[in-house]
């Protein structure tokens, strides 16, 4: 089973806050906010490593919501990201499955690639094990 994590969990120093975003980087709701008020997330950043943090975007510019295959190309950047980047360990929260309205069964295999230094929502990990088998 890949790695999984519970919030409110506080990163350790090399940890980093994987959160759900927008295109214009409008940190104002959800994981956005927490990551904004608490990890350095940059408003007006919608993408990419802010602080101790990471957006990915899953809302566009305007705030609705991506395609999933959109999604999925932002996912696929994040994992490339995290396989470079092995000093890091990375907390992702179930990003597209709170304001943007997916179901974790479609986001979490989005993710099923990801090295183990990223650590799944536990709610992701029944979905992640039902596509590898």
């Amino acid at each position: 089973m890949p790695p999984v994590w519970t919030a409110p969990l506080t990163p350790p120093a090399n940890g980093v806050f994987v959160f759900g975003s927008n295109l214009a980087g409008r940190h104002g709701k959800g994981a956005a906010l927490t990551a904004r008020q608490l990890y350095g997330a940059v408003y007006g950043q919608g993408e990419g490593l802010l602080g101790r943090s990471y957006a990915l975007p899953t809302k566009s510019a305007s705030l609705h919501t991506l395609p999933l295959d959109h999604i999925r190309r932002h996912a696929e950047l994040f994992v490339a990201f995290a396989h470079a980047r092995h000093d890091l360990a990375f907390y992702l929260t179930r990003v597209g499955c709170g304001l943007a309205g997916y179901r974790d069964a479609q986001v979490a295999p989005l993710f099923a690639d990801a090295p183990g230094n990223v650590l799944r929502p536990p709610e992701w990990g029944r979905h992640l094990e039902r596509d590898r088998s």
